[in-house]
């Protein structure tokens, strides 16, 4: 596992054509924006997929970025 350090406002990038930026902290909570290719799949690792034609994740946009919630 790679463990990184990032303020908010701060970004990083998987594979050239993932963008993953920390939006806000606030307390305990941090909120991440993702942009990524429609064909990749974004899960919260809690919650399990029973069928894959139903979204498991609400997707928000905040400030122009689409942030998963």
């Amino acid at each position: 596992m790679l463990v990184l350090g990032r303020k908010a406002g701060e970004t990083l990038v998987i594979d050239g054509n993932i963008t993953v930026q920390v939006v806000k902290i606030q307390g305990k909570r941090v909120t991440l924006g993702i942009v990524a290719p429609a064909d990749v799949k974004i899960l919260r690792s809690e919650l399990k997929q029973t069928q894959p034609t139903h979204p498991t994740i609400e997707l928000v946009v905040e400030d122009g970025m689409l942030v998963a919630c």
